[in-house]
């Protein structure tokens, strides 16, 4: 700790902007990000990463598959009407690195 600020090598938790690049790196994606656009891309393939605690909900679900979204990575999982969604629609989603549906 430096002035009461923690140094780099002791943060353990990373800012949503990192995490969406480490995960796009994860997919071997290219990290798009921006508004309106997906947060990467990998061929025809477009991801979303969410960097919250809370779980991802059904309509923020089909939000993201309105928008072409067919892989969502979120730090929080999923609530179980938004994995019932997904299995339905053909969406990836992960948890922690981990595929869940």
């Amino acid at each position: 700790m430096v002035n009461g600020k923690a140094d780099k090598a002791t943060k353990t938790m990373t800012g949503w902007k990192e995490y969406e690049r480490s995960k796009a790196r994860e997919h071997r994606g290219k990290h798009v990000g921006g508004a309106g656009k997906p947060d990467y891309t990998r061929g025809k393939t477009r991801g979303e990463v969410k960097h919250r605690k809370s779980p991802l909900t059904k309509p923020e679900v089909q939000k993201a598959a309105r928008r072409g979204i067919t892989e969502i990575e979120n730090l929080g999982g999923y609530t179980k009407p938004a994995l019932e969604y997904a299995q339905r629609n053909d969406i990836k989603l992960f948890h922690r690195g981990r595929l869940v549906a």
